[in-house]
């Protein structure tokens, strides 16, 4: 992964290269190189900074809030704060799907905390927005949690 994004910005090109960084984390996520992971979604918001391409902002802090909390020493404050910031920039691009990922994620963060109704009517208030898609991952996730958090 680091020889092709290499490559690919050796080209000058630099769209999507925040994606690619998020993809990259995710790698060292699987391999439980959470700092690294961390690293490169720092260097992902970076670019983002640089660029202006702010598409995938949501994501980012999302997966750099589940990243939090597989560190050693799992940060649920930091975690929760980029889980809100994901879902309020998912609300402002209004990007559904990102919005119910970053839902998804708190609502598992509050219900661990003993926040079940909390969590509940906010993964509920995302969850009612879709009118199809229910066999899609994400929904099928959100229908469980649901169920659960009932």
């Amino acid at each position: 992964m680091d020889e092709g994004l290499s490559e690919w910005r050796s080209t000058g090109a630099g769209l999507f290269v925040p994606y690619y960084l998020s993809l990259k984390a995710e790698a060292y996520s699987d391999l439980d190189q959470i700092e690294a992971g961390l690293d490169a979604l720092g260097e992902g918001l970076e670019v983002t900074q640089r660029t202006g391409e702010v598409w995938w902002n949501a994501e980012i802090y999302r997966r750099t809030g589940i990243l939090q909390l597989r560190k050693s020493t799992p940060d649920e404050h930091r975690a929760e704060s980029l889980f809100q910031e994901a879902l309020l920039l998912a609300r402002r691009q209004q990007a559904k799907s990102f919005e119910l990922r970053a839902a998804i994620d708190l609502a598992q963060l509050w219900r661990d905390q003993g926040k079940p109704k909390d969590a509940h009517d906010l993964l509920r208030s995302v969850y009612e927005w879709f009118t199809e898609g229910f066999e899609t991952a994400d929904l099928k996730q959100a229908k469980a949690l649901l169920d659960e958090l009932s």
